[in-house]
């Protein structure tokens, strides 16, 4: 069995959609991003290719490449589970926690749940999303960004 961790910040920025998980989240502020920011895909992208033993999402996908420009994020979460299994590597599960002052999460917890394990072609049960508040401190607290942590593990495929 092999663990990778993941973390990822935005900033919140006017004119912009908050994606998360996949999840098109009301708010008056979305993510500020090359992509579309979503920080919760990115801190999994980021464990699983981690515990693939790759470099992170910004060697595969870099942000001064134009063609990664609004990209959905679960698009690139789909080019990461095909680098998983060339390495013949199964998913064992994925745990994440959202840190965010606002918006409420737990609402669209289930529908991220869905997106990113259709997306892996894993079960809903293997993947962990909480969401947490910083209890106003920090920029998370002073609802300047959004930030995402992530540990997955990943197991050799048996032949």
């Amino acid at each position: 069995m092999r663990i990778g961790i993941g973390y990822d910040v935005h900033a919140l920025t006017d004119q912009r959609k908050l994606i998360i998980g996949g999840v098109d989240i009301p708010h008056d502020k979305g993510l500020l991003g090359h992509s579309d920011a979503d920080v919760l895909v990115h801190a999994i992208m980021d464990a699983l290719l981690g515990a693939a033993g790759e470099a992170d999402i910004g060697t595969f996908f870099p942000d001064t490449d134009p063609a990664y420009k609004d990209i959905s994020s679960l698009t690139l979460l789909a080019r990461v589970a095909n680098i998983i299994e060339e390495r013949q590597m199964e998913i064992g599960n994925i745990d994440s926690v959202i840190i965010a002052q606002a918006p409420k999460m737990l609402p669209h917890i289930p529908a991220m749940r869905e997106n990113i394990a259709r997306t892996l072609k894993i079960g809903p049960e293997q993947i962990g999303i909480k969401a947490t508040t910083t209890e106003w401190l920090g920029f998370t607290g002073r609802k300047e960004g959004i930030a995402a942590q992530a540990v997955a593990t990943l197991c050799i495929a048996k032949k």
